[in-house]
Order: C-alpha cells, then sequence, then structure tokens
C-alpha cells in the first residue's frame, strides 16, 4: 500500500511545485480577489495554500491514472486468461 500511495504522492509533489512556480510567475500572490474581495493573507500563507491545492488536484490525477492502468491490466489479464 505505500507502494501505491509513493506512486500518486511524489508525482504529484513534484506537479504541484512546478505548477506554483508557473502560477505565481505570472501571478502576484498580494493582488488576489476572493469573492469580490481582496485576499488578506500574506505572500507566504498564498504559496503554501496555492501549493496544496495544486498538490490535491495533481494527486487526484495521478491517482486516476493509477487507477486507470490497473483495471486495464486487470481486463486484459483476463482477456489473455479466456482466450486460452
Amino acid at each position: 500500500m505505500t507502494r501505491y500511495a509513493m506512486w500518486v504522492l511524489w508525482p504529484s509533489f513534484i506537479a504541484a511545485g512546478i505548477g506554483v512556480g508557473i502560477l505565481f510567475t505570472l501571478v502576484d500572490p498580494t493582488e488576489l480577489v476572493v469573492l469580490g474581495q481582496t485576499l488578506h493573507a500574506s505572500r507566504t500563507a498564498v504559496y503554501t495554500l496555492g501549493f496544496f491545492i495544486l498538490w490535491a488536484i495533481c494527486a487526484v490525477a495521478s491517482a486516476l491514472s493509477c487507477f486507470l492502468f490497473a483495471t486495464s491490466t486487470s481486463v486484459r489479464v483476463s482477456e489473455d486468461g479466456d482466450a486460452g
């Protein structure tokens, strides 16, 4: 189980780090507006929140990829078993 968690969490961590770098190169955290209100948070807080949000999104995408791969592999194995 730990191996599967690392297959999901490590690539999503790397992708989130790259995504935060790109995102906050283009967007200034002090100028963010949420629901019509200026966001009153420090740059570090916005960077941290942005990282964890992107990490969660990337983790879901990575987990879905692992699930679909496992599903397609089990279907392929069962088809090979039925053909023989």
